[in-house]
């Protein structure tokens, strides 16, 4: 038998068949909980709005707010974004580096009660709320939070038992509590100020006033050679497109497929 139509024609499905193929899946969704024992780490958590008589305390939800915004300029290509990036990746690297650290050092004193064992206390009603950021960062932060709580924990449970003397566990709680403050302030000296790294070299836009308010740019990150491990996603137009609507060839700019990257603009 003959047939005049073409070998690739043959390949696609005919309309009845396609309305038999099999739907995609839907979008992805999931849910985290954060749990929190203490309420040290819960004020943490919240913040605190400055008052006469005293200052504004970030907590975890205005860093991941702020957050938002450096993901935001990283993804238009803001070096000074990038930079943002690398300095609460290596904060946070840090901080639960000496976070964890305590925490093993408590467990060994609790290990050397030698007949006696001791379970870390926790609190019979925890404090658990949802949380919805839009960046990997944010979750970062809650993590290190988390540590915190645990490593509160801890220091309470040995100072109950007279392994810590008040004046002990209170070091060691106000050491940490202060790393964790001081991380969640980074992202507030950070400023949107709408330019990319081609501006940034040429000293173009506002690059002049970036460099007054955010200092001298690392070669290596202006370059973008060294970048965060976490960073967003950059999609670049086609050089024609590009000229169409009046942006450079190849400049980075938001994602616009919703299902990829629906949350990063949150």
């Amino acid at each position: 038998m003959k047939t005049d139509d073409d070998i690739s024609d043959l390949k696609s499905p005919l309309p009845a068949e396609r309305s038999s193929l099999p739907e995609k899946p839907g979008a992805l969704r999931g849910q985290v909980l954060l749990t929190l024992q203490t309420i040290h780490a819960q004020r943490l958590f919240q913040g605190r709005a400055a008052t006469a008589e005293k200052p504004t305390i970030v907590g975890l939800v205005g860093f991941a707010n702020r957050l938002r915004v450096i993901w935001q300029g990283a993804r238009s290509d803001d070096p000074y974004a990038d930079w943002w990036l690398i300095k609460i990746h290596e904060a946070i690297e840090i901080a639960g580096d000496a976070i964890r650290s305590s925490q093993v050092d408590l467990v060994k004193r609790l290990e050397q009660m030698n007949a006696m064992e001791v379970d870390v206390a926790a609190s019979q009603r925890p404090y658990r709320v949802p949380l919805k950021f839009a960046n990997p960062y944010a979750y970062r932060g809650a993590k290190l939070l988390a540590e915190f709580d645990k490593l509160v924990c801890m220091a309470l449970t040995a100072r109950h038992i007279g392994l810590l003397d008040s004046k002990a566990s209170e070091d060691i709680l106000k050491a940490s509590a202060r790393k964790v403050r001081s991380i969640f302030m980074i992202p507030q000296s950070y400023r949107l100020l709408k330019i990319n790294r081609e501006q940034v070299r040429e000293a173009k836009g506002r690059s002049h006033e970036a460099r007054q308010l955010m200092g001298e740019l690392p070669g290596d990150v202006l370059s973008g050679e060294r970048q965060a491990p976490l960073v967003p996603r950059k999609v670049a137009f086609p050089a024609e497109f590009a000229e169409h609507v009046n942006l450079r060839p190849g400049s980075p700019v938001a994602a616009t497929n919703p299902s990829a990257d629906k949350n990063d603009d949150r």
